[in-house]
């Protein structure tokens, strides 16, 4: 059993223009899919302009082919620190006029180059219930630590890594025989429930 926040239908009025959103994403995509999934059935007034990835040959970038949206590889092997390889990320997104950022299993600490252009207009999702178990590998962190409740948090980026406003949150209970591959999977699944409708919250979009 799980705990969810309620979903928000985020369907705007007709004349209102969607909102534009650049979506970052290291690996699978599942999220980038979910946020796909939610535009094209109506709960979120939006349009994704561009993915960006930074893994070359990345499942997402499969994903973002089948919707039709146009995806930019930025390498991060290619740039000799965070701050370059942030001011291409926003140059890029600047490029595809994109309104709001989403970190949608983006595995790269972002520096105050790409915070200060988005100003609160950067979201990402963590597979942890924050404060709790920030950072890399929350998961195993969770797992080690023995809790019976974990889940995933939708929050605001800010310079301290994970600690940005909460906008939403679910709960995934812990199994006493939960591997980090089955305790993934159920929390992604919350993910891809509450992260459209945090973005829509966010964005003042919710009815």
């Amino acid at each position: 059993m799980s705990l969810i926040s309620p979903v928000i239908s985020a369907k705007s009025p007709i004349d209102t223009p969607p909102l534009k959103l650049g979506i970052m994403a290291s690996g699978s995509g599942t999220n980038f899919e979910a946020v796909a999934q939610a535009i094209a059935s109506g709960q979120l007034h939006a349009q994704i302009p561009v993915l960006i990835y930074n893994n070359p040959g990345i499942k997402a970038v499969q994903r973002a082919e089948k919707w039709e949206v146009p995806s930019v590889l930025i390498n991060h092997r290619d740039y000799k620190n965070r701050e370059v390889l942030d001011a291409k990320i926003v140059e890029t997104l600047k490029q595809y006029e994109v309104e709001w950022v989403i970190m949608a299993g983006w595995m790269r600490i972002v520096t105050p180059i790409l915070i200060n252009a988005f100003p609160d207009k950067i979201i990402n999702i963590h597979p942890s219930l924050l404060p709790s178990f920030k950072g890399v590998k929350a998961i195993e962190q969770a797992l080690a630590a023995g809790v019976k409740i974990t889940g995933c948090t939708v929050h605001l980026v800010a310079p301290e890594v994970d600690s940005g406003l909460i906008l939403m949150q679910a709960a995934v209970p812990v199994y006493s025989d939960d591997t980090p591959e089955t305790l993934h999977a159920r929390i992604q699944i919350q993910e891809h429930c509450i992260l459209p409708s945090a973005i829509a919250l966010a964005a003042g979009l919710a009815n």
